[in-house]
């Protein structure tokens, strides 16, 4: 699969770029951006990706999370991809910030119009990897997986429902239950259907509980302030009282930062190096 290079910048010694290409599983062009530590001019490298929340696209990370440096320092790859397919031509697809572009919520679309391009839990999975280790030096074997919000959501539920796809896992702010909040009925609603049995898959606080891989550490940070956990968008609760219940590992963080919308970074960027030091003790282990 043909790859265009879209952008290059020395970076810790390392580089940050970003890649075009068409996508199999969602019937458009696809960007994503990729860091590359130093170490990967020399031997082969564990890779985490990183999901973005609501509205952003793969700049969003790669520009405000100041991931790079730590990155480096840890030797890891770092893959950004974007939230959603572009410019399919969906009618709908751009009428509200939470749902259509930049709001795929990491699932496969059953329903009309959207499951021909709608596929982003199948691109992130299979398809992204594949190109991932097709064109660059990794290691397959060392995958992890973290994000924010929508993209937190994202990373849970990979991880829940991949057991041993992924060594470690980590979220900023996620939305735990989206079974049982307002932007989660509408993106399930939208994307599989009336029939909220099939939601469940999607859903974290209902994948830990039947969740029986290998031990699965999960760190959560949360902003105290975020105006989205006091509206019950996000339900962290209830997905600690989960995993609690089936004795998994979870350090959730109630942190005095706030994260008013997706793409606010402060509060990423706060804790980013923390996050990067959990995944490399697994994929450097």
């Amino acid at each position: 699969m043909a790859l265009k290079q879209v952008s290059s910048n020395k970076c810790f010694d390392g580089f940050q770029k970003v890649f075009e290409h068409d996508s199999a599983e969602l019937k458009c062009k696809m960007k994503f951006g990729i860091y590359l530590p130093p170490k990967a001019e020399t031997g082969k490298c564990p890779v985490l990706y990183w999901l973005s929340g609501l509205t952003c696209t793969e700049q969003n990370f790669i520009t405000k999370a100041g991931f790079q440096q730590a990155a480096a320092e840890h030797g890891l790859i770092v893959v950004a991809p974007d939230t959603s397919p572009r410019g399919c031509n969906i009618e709908g697809e751009d009428e509200s910030w939470d749902f259509g572009t930049g709001a795929g919520f990491y699932v496969d679309a059953t329903e009309d119009p959207w499951k021909t391009n709608y596929r982003m839990y199948s691109y992130i999975k299979d398809e992204l990897p594949k190109l991932i280790n097709a064109n660059f030096p990794t290691d397959p074997e060392r995958m992890s997986i973290f994000g924010h919000s929508m993209g937190g959501h994202g990373a849970l539920i990979l991880a829940l429902k991949n057991p041993g796809k992924y060594k470690s896992v980590s979220a900023f702010a996620p939305i735990c239950n989206p079974i049982q909040c307002q932007w989660g009925k509408k993106a399930l609603g939208g994307y599989l259907g009336p029939d909220t049995s099939k939601w469940e898959a999607y859903d974290a606080t209902q994948l830990v509980k039947s969740y029986s891989g290998p031990r699965l550490d999960i760190l959560i940070d949360q902003g105290k302030d975020d105006q989205f956990l006091s509206a019950g968008q996000l339900l962290p609760d209830n997905f600690i009282a989960a995993c609690t219940e089936q004795k998994i590992p979870v350090v959730f963080r109630l942190q005095q930062a706030s994260c008013f919308c997706s793409p606010c970074y402060f509060f990423i960027a706060s804790f980013i190096n923390d996050h990067i030091k959990h995944h490399a003790k697994y994929l450097n282990a």
